[in-house]
Formats: structure tokens, sequence, C-alpha cells
């Protein structure tokens, strides 16, 4: 307003207004004071963003609170989402399928063992599947994985440059070597109907352990969802952001993503906790599948192990980051 009119006084602009002075310098102040806050936030979001570049609104929210409490800055998923949007930082999903199973083949393949099954704890289902990733201009490779349903963690994997059987196997062996004694005695595997899975070797070791095994009966991804959700994270949120020559600087990055995705990726799924949180603790901790609820009234989960911080001076955090 002042600056509209420079050369008539404060005091006679705000009686034509009908505002107090006070009421004048608030209003600037707390222009001030979202400018700080939305540039703290932005700042936030470009360091998450350094290890999880692909990383969604939904998620940075959840990964932002304990900033935004510390900083005694209130904002809702919805205003990071415009404020995103205004900052052009939002996240286009890719939309890219590439075929890896075969199906068609002359190997025993098993019944769907899981329509209506619930794990209740870790190491009573693990789904695999099989996802391909192109590295360059004319490069690609398979990545094996295997997941645990309940806790959603990445409990094996392995990246080669063939679909064939040895390398799911050699996902497989992974997993069961951090299993303990009795661990695999009521544990199912699901997968699709793949010749991978379906081949002597990989039968012969699920066998070996007493594991079950379970198999998709159709085409349908659903049969497999929890699979498919962790390909798509894993290569749209991480790997495609990457350029990569060779299957040596493949394998170390896979090792570095799926280790982000166990212990710091938070799974709307799960409660907003981190699937090695799930999976390690000694006791069972109840979770909320928070993104089946998009559109009911939300529904307030506390993670009880997170840290609440007292507020700091705003201006003082920012001075000191500049």
């Amino acid at each position: 307003m002042k600056s509209d009119f420079p050369h008539i006084g404060l005091a006679k602009l705000c009686g034509w207004f009908g505002v107090s002075r006070q009421a004048y310098y608030q209003y600037n102040w707390d222009g001030v004071c979202t400018t700080i806050q939305e540039e703290l936030i932005i700042r936030q979001v470009k360091i998450i963003r350094a290890s999880h570049r692909r990383m969604g609104t939904r998620k940075l929210h959840e990964m932002i609170q304990s900033f935004l409490l510390e900083h005694s800055i209130k904002m809702g998923r919805d205003a990071l989402f415009t404020m995103l949007s205004a900052n052009y930082m939002l996240v286009r999903k890719r939309k890219r399928r590439v075929q890896t199973t075969n199906s068609y083949h002359w190997l025993r393949k098993y019944p769907n063992l899981i329509r209506n099954f619930i794990p209740s704890a870790p190491n009573q289902l693990w789904v695999s599947d099989i996802t391909y990733w192109k590295i360059n201009q004319d490069g690609h490779l398979y990545i094996s994985f295997i997941t645990d349903a309940y806790s959603h963690k990445i409990v094996g994997y392995h990246v080669a440059e063939t679909l064939e059987a040895i390398e799911s196997i050699q996902a497989l062996q992974m997993a069961l070597s951090a299993l303990g004694a009795e661990s695999h005695l009521q544990l199912i595997h699901h997968s699709d109907r793949g010749i991978q899975y379906c081949s002597q070797g990989y039968v012969k070791l699920l066998q070996d352990y007493h594991i079950q095994i379970s198999m998709t009966e159709n085409g349908d991804p659903l049969e497999n969802a929890i699979a498919e959700r962790v390909n798509g994270i894993i290569k749209e949120e991480y790997l495609e952001t990457y350029q990569i020559n060779g299957i040596d600087e493949a394998k170390e990055l896979l090792k570095a993503v799926v280790d982000l995705y166990n212990n710091d990726r938070p799974h709307m799924s799960i409660g907003n906790l981190r699937p090695n949180q799930i999976h390690q603790s000694s006791k069972q901790i109840k979770t909320e599948k928070l993104w089946k609820n998009y559109y009911r009234k939300p529904t307030t989960f506390v993670n009880p192990e997170q840290d609440i911080v007292s507020p700091v001076n705003l201006l003082q955090d920012l001075t000191i980051n500049l």
C-alpha cells in the first residue's frame, strides 16, 4: 500500500483504507514470515530429494514433520502441494512397462495360496518379481526383488544382464541367508508364473527350506500388487534418475537405493513407518494403511518414535544457513 503512494504519509493512508498502523505492520511482517518459512521448507525438500530424487508430496510431507515442529511451522499436505507446484517441484509419474514374464512353458505352475491371506508378522509371506532397468541408450538390466509383504522390506535382490533363473536364485539366497532357524516354517513365497520361478533350481531351494510355493493364476497385476509396487518405487523414484554405464555401477547404486528404501523412506501402507523398523521390531507394531483413505476423513497416525524438538527462531536459523 505504502509503496503505491510514496508521497502520502502512512497514518493518512491507513485512515483512508480503514486499518490501523499496527494492522499494516502486522500484515507486512506476516508476509515476511511466510516467505522465510517457504524458503526453509524448499531447502529442506531439496535436501531430502538429494537422496530421494523423485519422492512425491505425500512422502515429503511426512519426512519434513520433525523439521516443521522444530521451526514451529504449520503446513498441511495440500499447502505443501501448492507450494511445490508454484516452484515447479512436483514429480510427474512415468508409465512404461516392459514384459519380463514368460508363463508359456511346460514347467509346473503352483496355485495361488494367498487370496484371503493377510500376514500378521514378518517372514510369513514373501512376494517376488523381476523388473526391467534401462541404464543407457542401448543397454538394460534385470532386477529380481523379494519383499516381505508384512513389513514391505526388500529382503533379497539381485541385478543381472540376463533373465536366467540362476540370477533370481541369487536374490532368493540373499533373502534366505537372513532367516532365523525357525523363521521359514510358516513362510509362503508368492510370485508370477514366470519360468524363473518355476525352474527346478528355484523350486528345489524353496522346498529345501520347507517354504510353501504360491503363484498368480492370471495376468492381473493385483495378484502380486506389493511386488509390482516395489518395482515401481525403486525404478521411478530412484534408479531412473541416475545415469550408469555398466553392471558394476548398477550393483553399487542398487545397494544404496535398497538401503534408502528399507531404512529411510516412509511407507503410507505401514503407517508412514520404515520397512526395517517394522521388520526388526521384537513386538508387533500396529500399522494403518493410510493410502486407502485418501478420499475419506483423514485419520491421525501418531508415530511414537518421532522426536519432538523445541522451536527455534526462524530468522536466526535462516541467517545461519545462508
